[in-house]
């Protein structure tokens, strides 16, 4: 199955998109560039990068962001991955991710991303590539418990405010 349909509608989330802060605007506009010349760009086997989705889940009172262990990049981090054949848009892929990495259902994902952000990396190619993330922000229901699938070490509730760096993008949430 093609990436195709997830392509497009990258395309045009990130052209209608406007971020408040210059240098992630600068990056969005990098990754319109990238989408324009790879018609690849949202498959994990495009070697020199590939557009991930990614989001910041939020608890129903907004307070707290459910933070994963991620096991080969050993830090607290947003849930996100890869980008699937069955994808057809953007925000769908973020809020599977979030469902599958969070076991919570009923996660209610805000359609407009919140950050964009590109880090170098060795993902499941297992060599070094890039992932070109668009980061969205979910709601949980309220009452939601949190389940650690096989794609993390770790899950646990942060304070906004107590956000590590690597999802500082959060703290103005």
């Amino acid at each position: 199955m093609s990436t195709a349909a997830a392509h497009a509608d990258a395309r045009a989330v990130l052209d209608r998109w406007r971020p408040a802060v210059r240098d992630v605007d600068s990056v969005r506009q990098a990754l319109l560039s990238y989408l324009d010349a790879r018609p690849d760009a949202c498959s994990r086997s495009c070697v020199p990068g590939h557009l991930t989705a990614s989001t910041l889940v939020l608890d129903a009172a907004g307070e707290h962001a459910l933070l994963t262990l991620h096991p080969r990049i050993g830090a607290w981090i947003q849930l996100g991955g890869h980008i699937e054949p069955d994808d057809t848009t953007l925000a769908g892929a973020a809020l599977r991710e979030a469902t599958e990495e969070s076991g919570i259902p009923g996660l209610v994902l805000d359609p407009e991303p919140v950050h964009a952000e590109v880090h170098a990396l060795t993902c499941s190619l297992g060599v070094p590539t890039r992932h070109l993330d668009v980061r969205f922000v979910a709601h949980a229901p309220p009452g939601a418990v949190e389940s650690i699938s096989e794609e993390s070490l770790d899950l646990r509730w942060w304070r906004l405010a107590e956000l590590p760096d690597d999802v500082a993008f959060g703290r103005a949430l």
